[in-house]
């Protein structure tokens, strides 16, 4: 099964952009993932193909107007209708690396991207199925470079685009927690040595290593991580405790 991406804005000439490159970009030409783009001014209704109109109520910038969205959604849905479709705006719930897992897994995702003061409110009450999604705690000029960001993160992880199984599971966020660091050669840089560990052949001592260093590293540098980590780790061993006594051991 293809991944196909549609994208829904105002500078298609944005894309494929670096997704046409490296990794992604010989997916693409392997057509392991498709890509279209869709000029949402296509859809504006008035002879001046506006797009946008001025804040009811007053302020400052542009909104996008929700009867040109909605022709642009409603052409999305037509075409990919089993496909998630994510409205990109700081307004939006972070996306997880768990929620890109799910779409990667699926028949491919619709990013509608926002500009100027963001999306007339009625699209999303008109179009439930629409998921307010937002990159990180940062406002854009636009939602495209967010979009790039999503779907090279869904692209990692079609069948066939990464080298090693294992390159999608054991990385940052998979596990709950921030990745272990990483070394290669020279074995000594600058006075500096790869920890002895990794250079032992002890694999299970390597593990633990990495384990106790994606640990750390999490609960100093991600305290919401850890937090939410140590939450399931006890809500685990819990049930955990609940079936022996259960079973009678």
């Amino acid at each position: 099964m293809t991944f196909a991406a549609t994208i829904l804005t105002l500078y298609p000439e944005m894309f494929p952009g670096p997704l046409g490159v490296s990794l992604a970009g010989k997916a693409l030409a392997e057509e392991k993932w498709t890509l279209d783009t869709v000029q949402i001014r296509d859809f504006a209704t008035d002879k001046h193909k506006n797009v946008d109109g001025t804040p009811a109520g007053g302020g400052a910038g542009m909104v996008l107007k929700a009867d040109v969205l909605g022709g642009a959604v409603d052409h999305a849905i037509a075409a990919l209708p089993d496909a998630p479709i994510l409205a990109m705006t700081p307004r939006g719930k972070p996306i997880t690396q768990e929620r890109i897992r799910e779409i990667a897994s699926g028949p491919g995702v619709t990013i509608l991207c926002g500009r100027f003061e963001g999306f007339d409110e009625r699209i999303f009450e008109a179009r439930p199925q629409i998921e307010q999604v937002s990159l990180a705690d940062i406002v854009l000029s636009g939602g495209e470079p967010a979009a790039l960001a999503i779907l090279d993160a869904c692209i990692r992880l079609l069948p066939g685009v990464m080298g090693a199984a294992s390159s999608g599971t054991e990385e940052s966020f998979e596990d709950g927690l921030l990745e272990y660091p990483q070394y290669t050669r020279p074995a000594l840089w600058e006075g500096r040595a790869i920890p002895e560990v990794l250079r032992s052949g002890d694999h299970a001592k390597v593990e633990e290593w990495r384990k106790r260093q994606s640990e750390d590293h999490t609960r100093l540098r991600r305290p919401d991580l850890w937090e939410r980590y140590e939450g399931a780790r006890v809500q685990s061993a819990s049930g955990v405790r609940r079936k022996e006594k259960d079973q009678g051991q």
